[in-house]
């Protein structure tokens, strides 16, 4: 049975990628066939390991980020801080970053940051001069950096697997290391396409603005923002959980601003939903059957436990490029446990390399970030487009995993 749920679980990507149909609904019938049929389980048994934690903390964060975007809360922060910068557009580039940073890090998935940030970015390098590739760039490196925060999905998926290992999380850690290595390249990036940027700036008229200034934000997108605020304050400060925090201020939203609920409902990332609760629950079958142990025993054969985490950030990194980013950080953080057992090795730092090895290929124009940057460059350039991210990301995989284990592995 353990050969065939690793099978199951190759073949459960595999469909997702060929047919028009949700991985974690294909994970919920493999968990029920695999459980039930092939190891005799209850149907109970199976279903004991749907994650209710993480469906609140889905539910919640998407539910308030889709009030957000829908009365303009979010866009009115992104208008209002480009405007801010007057005439300094040298900085549009970092200005892309933080703000898609600043999106996942207040919960929004990553998708949808760049999403809302990777028009506006493109726009920017067209009117200014800028690389498209560049601008898209920072985009998504801006969406990876905020997406482990102790609010975010990402965060919010690897700190509750980790209690499910027994494993104290550090939520503040992961967080700030996946941003500062994501900030790391997003310089470096920025550095090569300096020079051109400044070239692009020269003939500037002293007196330009390149943005217009944003419309006013009505009663129900100030409501909103508070709402936001009181949600990381709650999440950081209180320590309440953050599934149950949003919908509590989704709730009083309700109250004080009735209209902010309107359509808001079918803004929910149901999709992801059904994807991270499908694949989980796959997982824990995986789990009882004892396909995890023995998976790390066999990775643990490489020579040491170090090794080991290497070729788990290897395969996070190359899997990820062509599947789920979110859906991964259910299978692989699990993957790692048995590795930690008697070992020197941080479980914290093991932990971060292979999350932000994960995500850190969402550049790739087969992931939705990258299809994004693609699907929003001129109709002439998206070949071009396409053929850069492809190149780029073949540099992120073959560089990301080695340099994320080195650090957070080797050096911590």
């Amino acid at each position: 049975m353990i050969i065939a749920s690793v099978i199951i679980l190759i073949a459960i990507f595999a469909a997702a990628v060929v047919l028009p149909v949700n991985m974690g609904l294909i994970g919920f019938a493999a968990a029920l066939g695999l459980g039930v049929f092939g190891a005799g389980m209850g149907v109970k048994d199976v279903l004991a390991g749907f994650p209710a934690d993480l469906f609140l903390t889905l539910l919640g964060i998407t539910y308030l980020f889709g009030i957000a975007s829908r009365n303009g809360a979010i866009d009115w922060l992104v208008a209002r801080t480009a405007y801010a910068l007057g005439t300094h557009t040298a900085f549009l580039p970092a200005l892309v970053f933080v703000v898609a940073g600043v999106l996942t890090a207040l919960g929004a998935v990553g998708p949808a940051a760049v999403a809302i940030v990777a028009p506006i970015a493109l726009r920017f390098a067209r009117a200014h001069g800028f690389s498209s590739l560049m601008m898209g760039l920072m985009a998504v490196h801006g969406a990876q950096a905020g997406s482990f925060s102790p609010i975010s999905i990402y965060g919010g998926i690897a700190n509750k697997v980790l209690e499910r290992s027994a494993i104290a999380p550090d939520p503040m850690f992961l967080f700030w290391a996946s941003a500062a290595f994501n900030a790391a390249i997003a310089a470096m990036i920025w550095a090569v396409y300096a020079r051109r940027a400044q070239t692009a700036h020269t003939h500037m008229p002293p007196d330009a603005h390149p943005t217009p200034a944003p419309s006013a934000l009505d009663r129900e997108g100030w409501w909103t923002l508070v709402g936001l605020a009181a949600l990381a304050t709650g999440a950081l400060v209180f320590k309440v959980d953050i599934g149950f925090m949003a919908l509590l201020v989704i709730i009083a939203l309700s109250v004080v601003a009735p209209r902010t609920q309107d359509g808001a409902l079918k803004l929910v990332d149901w999709s992801t939903i059904l994807l991270i609760s499908g694949i989980v629950i796959y997982v824990s079958v995986m789990e009882k059957l004892g396909t995890l142990d023995a998976a790390s025993q066999m990775i643990g054969t490489a020579g040491s436990a170090a090794l080991g985490v290497l070729l788990l950030c290897y395969l996070a990194g190359i899997v990820s490029t062509f599947a789920s980013s979110t859906a991964l950080l259910g299978v692989m953080i699990p993957l790692a446990m048995p590795l930690l057992t008697g070992s020197a090795l941080s479980p914290i730092g093991v932990v971060t390399a292979i999350c932000i090895a994960n995500t850190i290929v969402d550049t790739s124009p087969f992931s939705t970030n990258g299809a994004l940057i693609v699907a929003n460059s001129p109709e002439a350039k998206r070949p071009a487009m396409l053929r850069n991210l492809v190149a780029y990301t073949s540099i992120m995989v073959i560089a990301g995993p080695l340099a994320t284990w080195a650090i957070f592995v080797v050096l911590f």
